[in-house]
């Protein structure tokens, strides 16, 4: 019985917790053997014909996960009840399998692989975010609501500039996930402390033959192991992501409040259950787990970062987390990129309540524009900064409409006309550049989309 729930498969596609599983992770261990056998042979470190075995044997249909873990339970080393299962199967030429290797060699080279594929989903999850995000920018580029700022109400934008803000954070860490690839996806062939001795002379070649078959690049230099800062590097820009789905996430839920109830995340009102007590709920589900996924990545950067300082060439103390915090990373990751571009695609947005919600100060989120009008009168900007916020005070405490004590009030007239005020007063006048700003954000994320994928170009 699973006790994880990414092992029930509540959380995560499929496809990226199979890269993670024990059968998988054994395949791509024995795939680097196989490479490396055949390197050693073209080196001359082993007969070419123990090479051909040993790469022919070195998958799970020879090697069982079932024998591999029998050998474990005896001997107490992972990787080495692989070389051992592998060797049985080779019959004599299984003497040359791991020849001049140590088992980081195997491990953090089949660790990158594992890597790339879930980074290759990874990719995919959040080019299709962001691709529904250009979307929501086109959309309701146009549609005014309420800024607001300290959860107070600011000055008026539109829905499309607050989804043009969390598009280019999208497009940033994408570009991110593209240089982190250079870093991360390296292997090593440098033996027990870093040296290479175990391969001989041909070291080099041995190494640059492996990670060419492997596609990956070769470390520049290496102790035991690949070093961890690359690793950290890489967990946390997955915790930098899962910040922002946060707060993506975090805006939906306020504006989905009743008091407020700008936006809805999808709800399937012909059967979903909403609370098991109060039958009228609409709870923010899917957003609430996106939150709360993001403090649990959070804290996988906090092991990572503790991985990076080992004793001397290395000890074991990143290995046991790490079994957790890279598959974990990868795969809520996954989960929380697939939630929120669900939860855009199926957005509920209520132009009507945002309108209602606008006019709730009765003029008063139009203070600056006011401020400013009468600083170009001639008022003077500080003078008119006083005066106004002297008329929206007493607005508040009186709770007559903002214009109303404006158009009473003798200093304000000297220098605006009633009709100045009212067109000072209108939300869609006092948009500043935004239509411009979400089209040239638009323009630069598209660019970018046709650059990494070709098939995006028109014509």
């Amino acid at each position: 019985m699973a006790i994880c729930p990414i092992d029930s498969g509540r959380y995560g596609s499929e496809e990226i917790r199979s890269i993670f599983d024990e059968k998988n992770r054994l395949q791509r261990w024995l795939l680097v053997e196989a490479a490396l056998a055949r390197a050693n042979a073209k080196a001359g470190n082993i007969p070419a014909r123990a090479a051909e075995e040993i790469a022919e044997k070195a998958s799970t249909d020879y090697v069982r996960i079932e024998r591999v873990k029998a050998i474990e339970k005896e001997i107490d080393h992972d990787l080495m009840a692989m070389v051992r299962g592998l060797s049985e199967v080779c019959g004599e030429s299984g003497k040359w399998v791991h020849f001049g290797a140590t088992s980081y060699d195997i491990e953090d080279t089949a660790l990158a692989l594992q890597i790339r594929d879930a980074l290759a989903i990874i990719e995919k999850d959040i080019g299709e975010l962001e691709a529904v995000l250009v979307d929501l920018c086109k959309k309701h580029r146009d549609q005014v609501m309420a800024g607001r700022t300290h959860g107070i109400h600011a000055a008026p934008i539109t829905l499309g500039l607050k989804f043009a803000v969390w598009m280019r954070e999208v497009s940033r860490h994408i570009q991110r996930l593209n240089q982190c690839k250079e870093r991360i996806l390296v292997g090593k062939m440098t033996g027990a402390v870093g040296t290479g001795a175990g391969l001989g002379p041909k070291m080099f070649e041995i190494q640059e033959m492996v990670m060419n078959e492997l596609r990956l690049k070769p470390v520049e230099v290496s102790t035991q192991i690949v070093q961890r800062d690359r690793h950290a590097e890489f967990i946390s820009l997955l915790g930098l992501i899962a910040s922002s789905l946060d707060k993506f996430a975090t805006e939906i839920r306020n504006l989905q409040r009743t008091e407020i109830q700008e936006l809805i995340e999808p709800f399937r009102m012909d059967k979903q259950v909403g609370s098991s007590t109060m039958p009228a709920k609409m709870n923010p589900i899917r957003c609430e787990r996106v939150c709360s996924l993001a403090k649990l990545m959070r804290s996988l950067v906090i092991v990572s970062l503790e991985n990076i300082p080992l004793w001397h060439e290395r000890d074991l103390t990143n290995s046991a987390n790490e079994r957790f915090i890279i598959p974990q990373g990868c795969i809520l990751m996954d989960e929380m990129l697939r939630t929120m571009t669900r939860i855009l695609k199926g957005l509920t947005v209520l132009p009507e309540n945002m309108k209602r919600n606008l006019e709730l100060g009765e003029g008063l989120i139009m203070s600056e524009s006011i401020m400013l009008l009468l600083a170009k009168k001639g008022k003077g900007r500080q003078e008119a900064h006083e005066l106004v916020r002297q008329i929206a005070m007493d607005s508040i405490k009186t709770k007559k409409p903002f214009r109303e004590l404006l158009i009473e009030n003798k200093t304000v007239r000297l220098h605006l006309e009633e009709d100045e005020i009212e067109d000072a007063l209108n939300p869609e006048k006092y948009l500043g550049k935004t239509k411009e700003i979400i089209d040239r954000a638009v323009k630069s994320t598209v660019k970018e989309r046709e650059q990494r994928v070709p098939s995006l170009r028109k014509g």
